[in-house]
């Protein structure tokens, strides 16, 4: 048998429960394996049919690749599949954070919610939380049980319902494991900051006779918490900053300039000083805290505004938060088969997994750039605070004369490692899943059906924690004095009034790094996060046969009833319901439930094939699926797919489908708590450095300066900067919306299969995907409101209300910024999908060796969204969706020896929609290649060894991106496989 490049095949698929290794169409093992095959069950089908015979293009990433490219989950796995768009759990580098840490497969870019996730072709509990999607996270999938993935590209929500629109990922377990299997991996990037390790143990025996078989798998996997500074990429600290040089839209001068590397000069780790609580430059004493508590002069940088500064000894712009989510992954499972006759089979299966991950919150800053609640702003001190040294005071006095005779100076600072028990935020879900199910055939009135039925119940319990400062305990410690003996106390306990008193009150040493106290952690620290459950009870039927004989053969129809209840609930933390942190902003617990009942019948129609063909039509056929929908929150819907496919002559499919899918919303998106939150308020359209971008850069400004023109209290376009950008100066009102209905989508695909037609061996598609999607069920953030506010013409009221700006100055913040916000789920939301994905595999013999080789790429033309269904943005040809994503696999084995070898490439993009010289200082980001090779060697007592080179030439992402490349740099892998 030839070599072969498993993850790149046209369509691939196994009996259902047979145990079957899979075939591809590029096999060649002395015959046509499609002509002997039987019938099976192919995702994107209920129908048995031949292999090769879905209208829709499915793609298959097989077992073999993760040994070859050293993967340790299948959330690597899905990140190599051109048409889905790679998850990383990475920050983009604007002070966010990295994630939760699970992944989600994202077809197209359409959104995680947009695929759907089945494990054996059955629906999975969801396993996120928030105000989102029903998601499954790839981590909790076991890497050792894996057969293959298949992905449906594009539809599928007639055959299993809603999510399904930009398609289906599915996972085929293996059923029939026997013997036993111990794998072991370790691997470090070259500049030993990402260390990761996997260890699996799986097990199979087949019993009576070889009629069950059960399966055990344990497996654990790690991969690091990873920081900006951890890699020279990520810690450039790069912003864009208003150009001075600019003269107008025309001149060829960037209305920004790049500032590297960028940090805040208005606070630090230790604390700078400030003469008055606000951030202008004049208010600066030229002071800092040094480490130990003592008065050090302060350098600021190259001031180039608020609050940016080029160089100094400020807080770094890239290290406010971590760049990737560490992820220890644990899970078992146990799957079982038993034949209970020769048409009778039990099939079993038990899911256990547990994910810990961890990531660097932003932390907790008390600033001069926070004015909106002087509880929330800078530290106010006097010399009279016992932890200021005669030092120190006579430093700060020297610099403001007023503050030895009791006149106040304001502590800027962020707290990092020192004020709470630990800076890193954890997100922990644990995952169980149970599906017992029944499967045969029977023969009656002339007819062979065949059928299921299963069940299976799964919960979720998910919690996400780290630690806050209760805001009034803080700053009751902060406000710190001596008592009578000299010692020092908090001031409440050292008053006249001993109603006032607080027994755990420890006083705490705002000044310098590392000199607060255990117990003023432990009196101002609170854990604050929220815990979550998911529970879904899933009931599947389906019965198959073959209705009548038509002179092509028999029409095949599948019907199937699908009982589903999904029920969910969110729990804030103590801290959290009382808001007794930052804002005081009180969170509310919520749950909710629904159940839906759904019918569907899929019809395989032949028309020309067998012993009846025509001249250019070997074999001609149609199939079609309806699926009714009764949802008990979103209502009635009815979805279909109609698909054919021709077959002129021998070697040569052409196929196209046509269908309706639908996605509906999921509890969180309807029931989310209301709450108020005070945080940043998005990308500002009307900012000097956006004013000329976007879909139509010149709406954009027309709206931006009539908005100016009727408030000049705003001040100068030209300068504008919204502080509400990159500080929580904003009330967002974020929460669930009950009014949503389903979003629905058409889907149109139509392409061409060449398999073995003139080359032996050789195989190639090309298949075209178009996506219309209406309704669409859209978590509009206040950026987004501001966008469709400024970028449509005319004006949508509703959109526009959702926000207001400060129309006097307040504190520190100018006239302008934006001070309220909105945060929902709407459908509003339409979203235009053009694109093509294409595969070819060449397998061939030499008398040295076989050869596969193997190209998949996907090509997107077009991927336009809108908010309000009147101005789209576009973000194909850009990083958030390059144009072409390709990769390229070669493979070489020879008797025990495999080596193989991929190329992955990124086609050159803009980096933004509507980017150039005008706008972006960088507005083209190039291509990027990078290249991988692995080496395999299977010994005669079941071992093998594996290593290989990911980023064999260290290629870092294009500049000035963190992600359209590889941000890890070269790094290695070595691993060893033991076979009884």
């Amino acid at each position: 048998m030839t070599a072969l490049v498993p993850n790149i095949v046209v369509l691939a698929a196994t009996a259902q429960g047979q145990g079957e290794e899979p075939v591809t169409l590029n096999e060649d093992n002395g015959e046509d394996e499609t002509a002997t095959m039987e019938s099976v069950v192919v995702t994107g089908s209920r129908i048995r049919r031949e292999v090769a015979s879905t209208p829709a293009p499915v793609t298959t990433y097989g077992a073999q690749n993760f040994e070859d490219r050293g993967l340790i989950s299948a959330a690597d796995a899905l990140n190599d599949i051109t048409s889905l768009r790679p998850q990383f759990n990475q920050a983009a580098g604007d002070g966010t954070s990295s994630g939760s840490g699970q992944q989600f497969p994202e077809l197209f870019g359409l959104g995680t919610g947009r695929t759907l996730t089945l494990v054996n072709g059955r629906r999975f509990v969801t396993t996120s939380s928030g105000l989102g999607d029903a998601q499954v996270d790839a981590n909790i999938i076991p890497t050792g049980l894996i057969e293959r993935i298949e992905v449906v590209q594009a539809g599928g929500a007639a055959v299993y319902g809603s999510d399904a629109i930009a398609g289906v990922v599915n996972y085929v377990l293996k059923d029939n494991f026997e013997g036993l299997e111990l794998d072991a991996q370790v691997g470090n990037a070259e500049n030993g900051n990402y260390p990761t390790h996997a260890l699996r143990l799986t097990a199979g025996k087949n019993f009576d006779n070889d009629r069950g078989n059960v399966s055990v798998n344990l497996e654990t996997s790690s991969t690091p918490l990873a920081r900006f500074s951890d890699f020279e990429t990520s810690n450039r600290s790069r912003i864009t900053q208003s150009n001075p040089a600019d003269t107008g839209p025309d001149d060829g001068i960037p209305s920004v300039q790049e500032v590297m590397p960028a940090y805040f000069w208005n606070f630090n780790g230790n604390g700078v000083v400030f003469s008055a609580p606000a951030p202008p430059p004049p208010f600066l004493t030229g002071l800092q805290f040094a480490p130990d508590g003592s008065v050090v002069p302060y350098n600021p940088g190259n001031i180039l505004g608020i609050p940016f500064a080029e160089g100094g000894q400020g807080t770094r712009y890239s290290d406010l938060a971590g760049l990737r989510t560490g992820v220890d992954r644990y899970t078992g499972n146990v799957l079982a088969h038993y034949d209970i006759s020769p048409n009778l089979r039990l099939n079993a299966e038990l899911l256990y997994a547990k994910t810990e991950a961890e990531s660097v919150p932003q932390g907790t800053a008390r600033t001069v750039l926070n004015q909106t609640d002087p509880a929330l702003g800078a530290i106010m001190f006097t010399a009279n605070n016992p932890y200021l040294s005669q030092d120190a005071i006579d430093a700060l006095s020297a610099a403001n004369p007023g503050f030895a005779f009791g006149a106040p100076l304001w502590l800027s600072r962020h707290f990092y490692d020192d004020l709470f028990p630990s800076n890193v935020q954890t997100n922990d879900t644990k995952t169980m899943r149970a599906m017992l199910g029944l499967e045969g055939d029977f023969n009656a009135s002339g007819r062979n059906f065949y059928w299921t039925v299963s069940g299976s119940y799964g919960q979720v319990d998910g919690e996400e924690r780290r630690w806050g400062a209760n805001t009034t305990l803080f700053n009751q410690a902060l406000n710190a004095v001596r008592d009578g003996d000299g010692n020092i106390v908090c001031a409440i306990n050292a008053d006249a009034d001993p109603s006032n008193d607080d027994p755990s009150c420890a006083p705490l040493n705002p000044f310098g790094a590392g000199n607060i106290s255990q117990a003023a952690t432990d009196y101002v620290s609170v854990p604050i996060g929220s815990s979550y459950e998911n529970e879904q009870i899933d009931f599947l039927a389906t019965i198959g046969t073959e209705l009548f004989e038509l002179p092509a053969g028999a029409v095949d129809a599948v019907f199937a009833y699908e009982h589903r209840r999904e029920e969910a609930s969110f729990t804030p933390l103590r801290a959290n319901q009382l808001g007794l942190t930052g804002t005081g902003t009180q969170e509310v617990a919520t749950s909710g439930d629904y159940n839906t009942n759904e019918l569907s019948v899929e019809l395989l129609v032949p028309v020309v094939g067998g012993d009846f063909t025509l001249p250019l039509v070997q074999k001609l056929e149609f199939d079609g699926t309806y699926r009714y929908v009764d949802n008990s929150i979103a209502g009635e819907e009815s979805v279909w797919s109609l698909g054919t496919r021709w077959e002129p002559m021998d070697g040569v499919t052409v196929r196209a489908t046509r269908s309706r899918n639908f996605r509906a919303p999921t509890l969180t998106q309807l029931f989310a708590p209301t709450t108020v939150v005070v945080t940043n308020a998005g990308l500002d359209p009307c900012d000097a450095d956006r004013i000329n971008a976007g879909p139509n850069p010149d709406v954009r400004r027309s709206n931006c300066e009539a908005e100016w023109a009727a408030n000049p209290q705003y001040g100068d376009l030209a300068t504008f900067q919204d502080p509400a950008e990159n500080f929580s100066i904003t009330a967002v009102t974020t929460g669930g919306n009950p009014e949503l209905e389903n979003e629905i989508s058409n889907t149109t695909t139509y392409g061409i299969v060449v398999d073995r037609l003139f080359v032996p061996g050789l195989t190639f598609s090309a298949d075209r995907i178009e996506i219309d999607l209406e309704d669409g069920l859209s978590a509009f953030t206040n950026g987004d409101f501001m966008a469709a506010c400024y970028d449509s013409s005319p004006q949508s009221a509703d959109v526009c209300s959702a926000f207001t700006r400060l129309q006097a100055a307040d504190g520190s913040n100018p006239p302008g910024t934006v001070v309220t916000g909105r945060q929902t789920t709407f459908n509003a939301g339409e979203i235009i999908y053009r694109g093509e994905v294409y595969y070819l595999n060449y397998a061939f013999d030499t008398s040295v060796g076989d050869i596969s080789l193997g190209l998949e790429a996907t090509h997107t033309s077009e991927l336009s969204t809108s908010v309000t269904g009147t101005t789209f943005n576009r973000t194909d040809n850009t990083v958030d969706q390059p144009d072409w994503a390709g990769r390229f696999d070669a493979v070489y084995s020879t008797g025990p020896l495999r080596l193989t070898y991929q190329l992955d490439y990124l086609d050159s993009v803009k980096a933004e929609e509507g980017a150039t010289i005008e706008n972006t200082p960088v507005p083209v980001i190039d291509s990027n290649i990078t290249h991988s090779i692995s080496a395999l060697y299977s010994f005669e007592n079941g071992v093998t060894l594996r290593a290989g080179v990911t980023n064999l030439t260290d290629e870092e992402p294009s500049y000035p991106t963190l992600a359209h490349g590889d941000i890890l740099g070269r790094r290695y892998f070595a691993g060893m496989n033991i076979r009884f």
